[in-house]
């Protein structure tokens, strides 16, 4: 969403107004937001403010945090204030890893496992989907090389409205540029008539993908699955490190001993008391049970 002009009346909000909704994004969603960042909350919330018909942005706070608020409108609140800045191969150097160190090792896990043999990932903060499509993309070239690989993986998020948009699948012809051109043939469908500037990932790959809401800051995520890898980039920069930490932990526990951690190459996990080591290329590897 363009930033609005902040001199617009509708967008004005008082260092009140900016402090309770700062403390309940800290509270319920685990972000720290400075008081730097008020012009960026005024701009997000001002279309709400016009979608309610109210003056201001103060006068919505009241209506949020009054009685007459409701789950639906904290849905909205977290959809206009949540950052959801992804790409398809974002940090390419991952996906190779994953490819020639990872997925050999998982391979190897899976064939010493009894019981369930199919390879399960978590795109943890998933935006709009383009990391899990990545992942899944990824997958299905290595299993044409290699010995015969299903998998499935799990993409979670706190924002409803982006979770939509992975599902559907849909993206520009400009948010596809990272895709190598072999993939993008293969993998996506390239829109028809009106819909010639879109395309969707074909129906083929977005099967082994499932959407899901989540927040980090709950006490359990409610998973019953075990996972062999877990991206999880570029959130934890909004996070303090006891809350870094307490979210890896969280993870963990649904992280098979000898899976793998994906984090960005901006963060790290240095001084955190997780059961990681680290293998490099901000990649993590879950110490087997003592």
């Amino acid at each position: 969403m363009p930033d609005l002009a902040i001199e617009n009346p509708t967008v004005k909000m008082s260092r009140g107004s900016f402090d309770r909704f700062a403390e309940f994004i800290t509270r319920e969603l685990g972000i720290k937001i400075e008081p730097s960042k008020i012009s960026m909350i005024q701009s997000r919330l001002a279309r709400r403010v016009r979608e309610l018909g109210l003056e201001s942005i103060d006068e919505y706070c009241d209506h949020f945090f009054g009685a007459e608020s409701d789950e639906l409108e904290r849905v909205h609140f977290v959809n206009a204030v949540t950052t959801n800045k992804t790409d398809f191969f974002r940090e390419v150097e991952h996906f190779n890893h994953l490819t020639k160190k990872v997925l050999p090792t998982i391979e190897r896990q899976i064939a010493d496992r009894a019981g369930e043999r199919n390879l399960k990932l978590w795109s943890a903060a998933c935006s709009s989907g383009e990391e899990a499509y990545t992942m899944a993309m990824v997958l299905s070239e290595y299993a044409l090389t290699h010995a015969p690989l299903t998998f499935q993986i799990l993409a979670t998020d706190v924002s409803t409205k982006v979770l939509e948009m992975g599902r559907e699948g849909i993206y520009s012809k400009s948010q596809i540029a990272p895709v190598p051109d072999v993939m993008r043939r293969k993998y996506l469908r390239m829109g028809m008539g009106k819909h010639h500037s879109l395309v969707r990932v074909v129906p083929a790959l977005r099967q082994h993908v499932s959407f899901c809401y989540l927040n980090f800051m709950d006490a359990s995520y409610g998973i019953r699955e075990m996972f062999d890898i877990i991206f999880c980039r570029n959130v934890l920069i909004y996070f303090d490190r006891p809350t870094q930490e307490a979210v890896i932990n969280k993870l963990c526990r649904h992280l098979h001993p000898g899976g793998f951690l994906f984090i960005s190459h901006s963060e790290s996990l240095a001084g955190l008391n997780v059961p990681l080591e680290a293998l490099g290329a901000a990649c993590y590897q879950k110490r087997a049970k003592e």
